[in-house]
């Protein structure tokens, strides 16, 4: 994966969004089909020999590299969303936010009990989202090994939030 050239899709957007805070938005990587190919084809090489049972995507950037890799890998891929989405039988989770709570949900179906997971979100940030999966995908008597982000911001130290599954970005920022 060559860094500059993702590096540079990546659009920057200040004082997003809320004033102080630099956006690293990813839709500009999919306006360059050479740029999102690339990340696909690097998420492939790192995660093929892995023992992973399915994909899980978290809403909604997630869904768009989380796809391409569980179809290319021969892997299901469940969809983690936001509460109120799903309309079949589900587990929830709470998490918190800067300002008060979320719900993610999961359909109870597509959880098969031991299934070792990789969850796939665009950007890693402090890691509340992408810990919040876990303890859903547990619920559902499965566990998850690996996070995936394109982008990562360490300084929000996700990392401990995520231990003690592997946790891997493409490209990360320091200073958000």
């Amino acid at each position: 994966m060559n860094k500059e050239m993702l590096d540079k899709a990546i659009r920057r957007v200040p004082d997003f969004p809320k004033k102080g805070i630099l956006f690293y938005d990813i839709t500009s990587v999919l306006t360059d089909p050479a740029v999102f190919r690339s990340i696909i084809d690097e998420m492939c090489l790192i995660y093929r020999d892995k023992k992973i049972d399915a994909v899980a995507a978290v809403e909604s950037r997630g869904f768009i590299f989380a796809a391409p890799l569980a179809e290319k890998l021969g892997l299901p891929l469940v969809l983690i969303r936001k509460k109120g989405k799903l309309p079949g039988e589900k587990i929830s989770q709470d998490y918190a936010l800067e300002y008060g709570t979320a719900t993610i949900e999961v359909h109870t179906a597509d959880i098969k009990k031991g299934w070792n997971f990789l969850i796939v979100d665009d950007l890693i940030a402090t890691g509340g989202t992408l810990d919040a999966t876990r303890k859903l995908l547990e619920k559902g008597g499965a566990g998850a090994s690996d996070v995936f982000g394109v982008i990562g911001l360490p300084d929000l130290n996700y990392k401990n939030v995520l231990a003690p599954m592997n946790v891997t970005t493409l490209i990360d920022y320091h200073g958000a």
